[in-house]
């Protein structure tokens, strides 16, 4: 059947305003997060109330009573309004100062005083209870990028109606069509999260934008092919069921390896922290000026659980494309398992997958260990995809770039 040539330079344009929209909505993201600051008296200040019992100064951030002294001393001598302890005659009219018991316990003093300090600054500026702020302006930036995104969704979904239209087929019969559904997939994803959590998770817009826009400008330019029929090999109903599966398995499973990098980084940026608020390191200027992007991403273990739940939502979907791939190399093929290159790496992701999910059910797995095997199983799947298509040859090598 003939191809539409005007349906198929409509897609060809909507792609390339797809892609100029999501840049825009990147930029968009990335100066709304880039003007977030951290509240000093809200959050914050809950915070190091809660864990110090200490009232905190709205300037600083840090407790401004004293820490009543620990230890023998205290208890032998009693302590004062201002932290130091003197002890008392028994009459209580007269004072009588033991100038060595005061120095002990005013010593203990400031020596709880340092710790408590650095126990609250520590959690604050790891970003528990702390409380991002934006300007007003920021505020409008982050919901125009928001807006944008919509508005690029929109021509993306365009675009691939368009393709499927102009070949009178379904629009993901080779890897430029399977990449533009990937990407698709992923930023209806990060929407469905946004509007799941009222703008909470907008800070990962920006993320999410980078690699979407980085692989459409691949597919537009690498992989593309002009519209087409398909290989007869892929003319089944079996491509609506098994490939829309894989297709929005992973564009999930991209989404979880964002978030997978960005619970690494921020790790890395708490443990910092912590050898900063134990004197094993020194600051850096980001950190005295509470600046720098790690200061305003949630807390590593927020990222942790945000990778594991995406995870768990893409793995029986592609569980499900997995199985469907089998009964449909059954139809086509004459058997249900080969061995062939696409269905051992398929496969392979599959377990590595179910890795990760089995560890963090039954061994408690969270962290670094988890984050180790999530980024072990995207790195399968692009293996999966690409090598496999590009590189390796075999029943399932429908690249379709030379035409």
């Amino acid at each position: 059947m003939s191809v539409n040539s005007g349906l198929a330079a409509l897609s060809d344009h909507l792609l390339g305003v797809t892609m100029a929209v999501y840049a825009l909505a990147m930029l968009g993201y990335a100066a709304e997060f880039a003007f977030s600051r951290f509240g000093r008296t809200s959050g914050a200040t809950a915070l190091v109330e809660r864990r110090t019992g200490a009232s905190v100064s709205p300037v600083s951030s840090v407790p401004v009573t004293a820490v009543t002294a620990p230890g023998r001393v205290a208890a032998m001598v009693g302590a004062d309004a201002a932290g130091v302890s003197v002890p008392r005659a028994a009459d209580n009219h007269d004072l009588v100062v033991d100038p060595a018991a005061a120095a002990l316990a005013a010593a203990d003093a400031r020596a709880a005083q340092r710790a408590s300090d650095r126990a609250a600054v520590t959690a604050v500026m790891a970003g528990e209870g702390a409380d991002p702020s934006t300007s007003p302006r920021a505020r409008w930036i982050g919901r125009t990028a928001v807006v944008l995104t919509v508005l690029g969704c929109a021509a993306h979904v365009g675009s691939v109606t368009a393709r499927g239209l102009a070949a009178n087929r379904v629009p993901w019969g080779n890897m430029y069509e399977f990449s533009s559904m990937i990407t698709l997939v992923a930023v209806l994803t990060y929407l469905g999260m946004l509007a799941r959590t009222r703008a909470r998770i907008r800070w990962l817009g920006v993320f999410v934008m980078l690699p979407v826009v980085l692989y459409l400008g691949l597919a537009g330019t690498v992989l593309y092919v002009a519209a087409g029929p398909l290989v007869p090999a892929l003319n089944s109903y079996w491509l609506k069921i098994h490939v829309v599966a894989a297709i929005v398995a992973s564009g999930v499973f991209m989404v979880s390896a964002v978030t997978t990098v960005l619970y690494l980084l921020k790790d890395r940026w708490e443990n910092r922290l912590a050898a900063v608020a134990t004197g094993r390191a020194e600051a850096s200027a980001a950190m005295r000026r509470r600046g720098g992007i790690m200061m305003r991403l949630p807390a590593a273990a927020s990222l942790d659980r945000i990778t594991y739940r995406v995870i768990g939502f893409a793995f029986p979907v592609w569980t499900f494309a997995v199985v469907a791939g089998a009964i449909w190399a059954e139809a086509a093929w004459g058997r249900y398992w080969g061995w062939d290159p696409k269905e051992t790496w398929s496969f392979i992701t599959w377990v590595i997958y179910a890795a990760y999910l089995h560890a963090r059910a039954t061994a408690g797995w969270k962290g670094r260990r988890a984050a180790a095997i999530s980024l072990l199983g995207f790195s399968a799947l692009f293996v999966d995809y690409y090598l496999v298509n590009l590189v390796i040859s075999g029943l399932h090598s429908y690249a379709g770039i030379d035409g």
